[in-house]
């Protein structure tokens, strides 16, 4: 039967997913997969929680959707209330939007914004790093750094700089601490103010551990206490994209707390409602709402769906489930767990490079010589081949290519729900083992 749907490749129609069942997602012809990633880091209390389930049905009884326009909801404010009291330091509102890259378009709207509120009107552009990622939407593909995602649209993207991630497996020098590596990567961002001009600066944009772009890059010691010094220095804004690696996945609700900072703006989706509704948010320092409120009063954005009353119902049971169960202990054990277990099986590997990651979010990245760090030629698809045959394998692992620069490099992210079991990170292992190891047989590299 054909598909009138535009699915994301036009040559092939993926299969028809039915039902989950936990950590597992069951197609129209009965095969069974166990999602590691789940699905983009999203799914982060597997795909049958009945909780959020009656959460969903029982807002949607009660009043489904109201325009923010016009009114507030109880789950609007429930929620808002939840996530300020158990946000960083500083943050004091909650902005909701439907999703991740909504979050960055109105983190950097906020931005320019409040320098316009507070006199500063030469403040207009935007700091990023290299080989990160922040979203599809127009904006937020202009600040992020994945070149393969936006080098198609550029012309279409406002001006963005970027300096170098904080990458220490290729980019630490030898002999260098860790230490002096983050102190030298972030001193970056100083160099580029001073190039575009003091004043002139609006916002630098970072996630805490960087995510499918790069595979659960996490940053040295010491890294994002000097980002926020120079920020401060300048009066820059810092934006911290927790999008992916947020709302627990790496072990604390906050990937920002294990910093020891706070940013001015921080963007969560993915984790706050997993995948239950379509839900998004920015926290918002109390300076710039200041700045807002005895300015224009007005934010000048918006959004039909944002604040949407059963979105933030299911966000709601979501953040209680996380925090009632216990379930941040599950995602340390458990990553301590899978941590372990890909080194065990690949930690020696001739092709396997790198293993990295916090709690349940981790990259294993791929090269075709250990010793030199030498990527595989991109045209052999390594990170596709991955991904195509772990799926037939009944396992959903989140392979990308252009690790490095856009173009070289392979990759392999995890990110299975705060749920998962010993036996299931056994399972995960075991399947990804196969997967792998069929791959390079093919290559002739086995």
């Amino acid at each position: 039967m054909t598909s009138h749907v535009l699915h994301r490749h036009s040559i092939t129609e993926p299969p028809r997913a039915i039902s989950g069942d936990g950590i597992y997602i069951t197609d129209a012809d009965g095969k069974r997969y166990l999602d590691a990633c789940g699905g983009a880091a999203v799914s982060c209390l597997g795909h049958s929680d009945a909780e959020v389930q009656d959460a969903i049905i029982e807002q949607v009884r009660k009043l489904p959707y109201a325009h923010s326009g016009f009114f507030s909801s109880d789950p609007m404010e429930e929620l808002a209330d939840d996530l300020i009291a158990h946000a960083p330091p500083g943050m004091e509102r909650v902005y909701f939007v439907s999703g991740g890259s909504e979050a960055i378009e109105a983190s950097l709207k906020m931005a320019r914004q409040y320098f316009l509120e507070i006199g500063e009107p030469d403040r207009q552009f935007v700091i990023a790093r290299r080989q990160s990622y922040h979203g599809n939407t127009l904006g937020a593909l202009a600040v992020g750094g994945n070149m393969w995602r936006k080098r198609q649209f550029e012309p279409l993207l406002i001006p963005a700089s970027h300096i170098a991630p904080c990458y220490a497996y290729r980019d630490q020098q030898p002999g260098e601490t860790p230490e002096d590596y983050g102190l030298r990567v972030a001193n970056e961002l100083e160099d580029a103010i001073l190039s575009l001009g003091t004043g002139n600066v609006a916002a630098f944009v970072a996630e805490p551990v960087v995510g499918a772009t790069a595979g659960a890059v996490a940053p040295v010691p010491g890294y994002f206490k000097r980002i926020r010094e120079i920020c401060d220095r300048y009066g820059v804004l810092l934006i911290l994209d927790e999008v992916m690696c947020g709302m627990g996945r790496t072990g604390t609700l906050h990937a920002i707390e294990q910093e020891g900072i706070t940013g001015d703006l921080q963007t969560l989706a993915k984790g706050l409602g997993a995948g239950y509704q379509p839900i998004g948010a920015v926290l918002v320092s109390g300076k710039i709402h200041r700045a807002i409120a005895n300015g224009t009063g007005f934010f000048q954005h918006g959004h039909t769906y944002q604040g949407h009353a059963t979105a933030c119902a299911a966000a709601m049971a979501t953040q209680r489930a996380i925090r009632n169960r216990d379930l941040l202990a599950n995602v340390r054990r458990q990553g301590d767990v899978l941590q372990d277990a890909l080194t065990a099986r690949f930690g020696n590997h001739p092709f396997v490079g790198d293993i990295r990651g916090r709690g349940l979010f981790r990259g294993v990245e791929f090269v075709a010589d250990r010793a030199t760090k030498e990527p595989f030629d991109p045209a052999r698809k390594i990170n596709a081949k991955i991904k195509q045959t772990a799926f037939a394998n009944g396992l959903m692992c989140y392979p990308m290519g252009g690790t490095i620069d856009g173009q070289r490099g392979d990759h392999v992210l995890f990110a299975p729900a705060y749920i998962v079991t010993e036996d299931q990170i056994g399972e995960i292992v075991d399947l990804f083992d196969r997967s792998v190891q069929e791959v390079f047989a093919k290559e002739g590299l086995s």
